[in-house]
């Protein structure tokens, strides 16, 4: 059976032995909206729970336009210059309007990326400010949530009179979704705050997992942060394998956000009947799979299916390495395994930056055996990391067949973390 697995800017392709049984999850193929400028323009111009961009806004507001960062397929290309074209025919002045990059906990992007990601025009016209997470005195306190995280965002984007969300609507890992709130919070918070709302307690809380919003405690607590600073607008697009944009919904940021995820949700998530002995899965390729620190999401795709002690095997780029900023390697190089490192981040008081991906790392290595296919990183770091390298994932397979016979059931997830594969155990 040949199949291609969604890897880099350009697929991989794999052979798998024809008398295996394999299992191909991915989600219900949506096409393109053909003009797809034109839907993010008329979404502008007919909103959901909001008037029409162009009214809702006042030729005298100072404007915020909050887009992702590199690390995610947002059109932002498409989605910038469309709001542009709004806020010029309200008479929003250029000097009156400030683009914030999303960065959450990330490293700040380089001005090769922003061009890439916005176009050369947008970034030489417009004032752009990127979120340091670690920056002394840029943010400021906006109000304590229900359990207690005191809610700090960027400065600048606060003296905002009239602030707009932009974003992409896929599943997650932790948050249930992406898009909606997280613009803000993680995305403009200081890394005080983002890492008390990713706290073990939450990571470790089952709800805090792919496709639920209702009662995880860490979406809950972003769009309490963020009804904290009331959104004045929101515009969050769906796209399909081909990165082509499906839907467009603006509006209100909660109602607008919504409706967007229940359109996600119909189209990632896929029921399997049994779990499965081995998960062959993607991280969606580029950009999602510029390094083993996003990797982690189509790794806990996979274990959504995979047998206890079963094997899981992941094609991720990682072209950016582990990578080099935050301490999500460090904390993989200073563990012993996964226990001990599971046991130190658990530990009363524990807190350093990007524990949570580590957590969720040590989490599903203690539970299956995981290999990652990656010319981005040597075996020394992988090993570092309490992975395994593949060098071949046709030949891993081959060995895990021997090792389970050949009645073992695969399953293949080619478009990774873009979809939600579950399995109630209730089957069984």
């Amino acid at each position: 059976m040949k199949l291609k697995l969604a890897y880099g800017k350009t697929d991989l392709a794999i052979s798998l032995p024809p008398s295996a049984d394999v299992t191909v999850v991915e989600p219900r193929f949506v096409p393109s909206v053909g003009d797809q400028r034109r839907a993010v323009t008329e979404s502008l111009r007919r909103p959901i729970g909001r008037p029409p961009l162009r009214e809702a806004v006042k030729a005298s507001d100072t404007v915020a336009i909050v887009f992702s960062d590199i690390t995610r397929p947002t059109p932002n290309d498409l989605l910038i210059p469309a709001i542009l074209d709004e806020l010029r025919s309200a008479g929003v002045a250029e000097e009156q309007i400030t683009l914030f990059n999303s960065t959450g906990t990330h490293r700040l992007n380089t001005r090769q990326e922003l061009s890439g990601m916005l176009g050369e025009e947008v970034v030489g016209r417009y004032r752009i400010i990127q979120n340091d997470a670690r920056a002394e005195n840029a943010h400021a306190s906006v109000g304590v949530t229900s359990s207690g995280n005191e809610i700090k965002l960027l400065k600048d984007f606060l003296a905002c009179s009239f602030k707009i969300l932009t974003g992409f609507i896929e599943p997650h890992f932790f948050a249930g979704f992406s898009g909606g709130g997280k613009a803000v919070m993680p995305g403009l918070a200081h890394l005080d705050t983002v890492m008390r709302n990713h706290n073990a307690r939450n990571i470790d809380d089952r709800r805090s997992s792919w496709g639920i919003l209702a009662g995880n405690p860490i979406r809950d607590e972003v769009e309490e942060a963020v009804s904290l600073v009331s959104p004045d607008f929101l515009v969050n697009v769906t796209l399909n394998k081909h990165k082509e944009v499906t839907r467009s919904f603006a509006g209100d940021w909660i109602t607008a956000y919504r409706e967007g995820v229940e359109f996600v949700r119909k189209t990632a998530m896929r029921r399997v009947d049994a779990l499965f002995d081995i998960v062959i899965t993607s991280n969606s390729g580029y950009p999602l799979d510029l390094n083993l620190y996003q990797a982690v999401k189509g790794m806990s795709a996979a274990a959504k299916v995979a047998r206890p002690g079963g094997s899981i095997i992941v094609a991720a780029e990682c072209w950016d390495g582990i990578p080099d900023h935050g301490s999500f390697g460090r904390l993989l190089r200073e563990a012993r395994d996964a226990e001990d490192l599971l046991a130190r981040i658990r530990s009363e008081g524990f807190m350093a930056d990007d524990q949570w991906q580590a957590q969720i790392l040590a989490s599903i290595v203690q539970r299956y055996e995981v290999s990652v296919y990656s010319g981005g990183l040597t075996q020394e770091q992988l090993a570092q990391a309490k992975l395994r390298p593949c060098l071949s994932i046709e030949g891993k397979v081959v060995e895990l067949l021997e090792r389970y016979g050949s009645s073992a059931r695969i399953c293949v997830l080619p478009e990774g973390p873009q979809t939600i594969p579950y399995y109630y155990e209730e089957n069984r």
